[in-house]
């Protein structure tokens, strides 16, 4: 009898072991998908000056309608056609997915012009304080309470703001657009609830026959630049659909393996790159003024970022107290059902 508890104690530890073991890479793998989403995303400056000499609306135009076209072939060959007759029997999510393709039309149109126009630094930062208008959306539309970080957080945010308005001259006005159009599209996409490849598809459906009719229209007055600069610029061009749709997908692999806490922390190395790049690599100003609202945004995100560990923690520990005294619950029930006396032995002898 002892070997076989030994047996079934050994057999037990395998198990857990393996389960560990396939936790452990399985958090990798979401590791390496989602420092790829967002190095791609933080990269991605480097590409759009290669479309010269099309324009931000050309390229925002081959963006969508090669993105249609590339996801469409994803779905054909992974078969996932179930939520299209759910989505088109559901006028309200087709709206919302109207209004979502909108605004995140700005964000990519003004992303892409701010690039090829020398604002890399500029527009880093309104992905730098997208989580802070999050906040605040979450606040103003969702009614939700916020805990003395986030408002603190959100303070020092709007002092930021402040002094970098102070040291260019002006509302830092490419950074706001950016952050607030893209805090409005994880908001409306929240609503929508569709997984990364299906939202794509969705929203780049209802923005192709605009996106293709502008290309035609550029082609009557001769002014698109596809077709005109050889075979590599449209092989270019082409692939904006890969460069629009592949991080996407990688994302969509890192959310379902990592903790919203690690997903939350890489979410910063997009606009490090953007940053980098545009003091490093397009020498872009950075004078005293900036430094200090640049620093103001790391302070609130230090704090922002700590507050969330923390919450997480705390919720952590929450869930395994509770289950341990749901489990202490169930072993004294148990111990005291074998206790109690039985039906035989509660029963009187006869005389």
């Amino acid at each position: 009898m002892g070997s076989g508890r030994g047996t079934v104690a050994g057999t037990g530890g395998t198990t857990r072991t393996t389960e560990k073991t396939g936790a452990g890479t399985e958090n990798r793998a979401g590791l390496v998908y989602g420092i790829v989403a967002y190095a791609i995303w933080g990269l991605v400056p480097l590409y759009w000056p290669l479309l010269k000499p099309a324009g931000a609306g050309e390229i925002l135009a081959h963006r969508m309608v090669w993105s249609f076209a590339f996801v469409g072939l994803a779905l054909l060959a992974l078969r996932r056609w179930d939520w299209v007759r759910e989505l088109l029997a559901n006028p309200r999510k087709l709206g919302l997915l109207t209004i979502a393709a909108t605004v995140i039309t700005v964000n990519w149109g003004l992303y892409i012009w701010s690039v090829n126009h020398g604002h890399v630094v500029e527009s880093s930062l309104g992905y730098f304080i997208n989580p802070l208008v999050t906040i605040a959306l979450g606040v103003l539309v969702l009614k939700e309470r916020l805990r003395p970080a986030q408002w603190a957080a959100v303070g020092i945010g709007l002092a930021a703001v402040l002094v970098l308005a102070i040291g260019y001259g002006r509302p830092p006005w490419i950074s706001l657009t950016l952050a607030f159009s893209f805090a409005v599209y994880g908001l409306v996409k929240k609503q929508v609830n569709l997984g990364g490849l299906e939202s794509l598809a969705a929203e780049t459906a209802v923005l192709f026959l605009p996106a293709l009719g502008y290309l035609v229209f550029l082609g009557s007055r001769s002014e698109l630049a596809f077709g005109t600069e050889g075979a590599g610029h449209m092989a270019l061009l082409a692939s904006t659909g890969i460069v629009t749709a592949i991080p996407l997908i990688c994302f969509g692999a890192a959310a379902i393996r990592l903790p919203l806490s690690t997903l939350g922390l890489l979410q910063y190395l997009a606009p490090t790159f953007q940053f980098l790049l545009g003091v490093v690599y397009f020498h872009e100003a950075m004078p005293p003024e900036r430094w200090a609202g640049f620093s103001l945004v790391w302070l609130a995100l230090v704090l922002l970022t700590w507050d969330a560990l923390r919450t997480a923690r705390r919720s952590r520990a929450a869930v395994v107290r509770a289950a341990q005294e749901a489990s202490d619950r169930l072993a004294q029930e148990a111990a005291e059902a074998a206790s109690a006396p039985g039906p035989e032995a509660v029963r009187e002898p006869r005389g």
